[in-house]
């Protein structure tokens, strides 16, 4: 489904807000620092492994990219989500299993 840049605008700046708010319990329960501003969501953790997530819209190809553990994700809506399409995971479930690698722990329901 393509977007326009005023879709993929609003769509993007919602599911973004809704995954900071949902790591805001993640941020309570370990040892994470996260940052939204202008649009773009980083992760920083710290133990047992040190490293960052940042998670970015992309207006020109209507994406969201994320770059983490030296490999790049890029997400396309699928209609009701923004999708890997490799693995069919969701932004939230991505970004959940990320931060778990990160942690060394379970995937994060977010």
């Amino acid at each position: 489904m393509a977007l326009t840049e005023t879709e993929f605008r609003t769509r993007c700046d919602d599911a973004l807000d809704k995954l900071n708010h949902a790591l805001s319990v993640v941020a309570e329960n370990y040892d994470v620092e996260i940052l939204f501003q202008n649009g773009v969501l980083s992760i920083e953790t710290e133990d047992p492994n040190p490293g960052k997530i940042v998670i970015s819209p992309q207006a020109p190809t209507r994406q969201v990219w994320i770059s983490a553990q030296s490999t790049s994700f890029k997400l396309d809506w699928s209609g009701s989500a923004f999708v890997f399409a490799a693995t069919g995971e969701t932004l939230n479930n991505l970004i959940g299993r990320l931060i778990g690698d990160q942690l060394g722990v379970e995937p994060i329901l977010l």
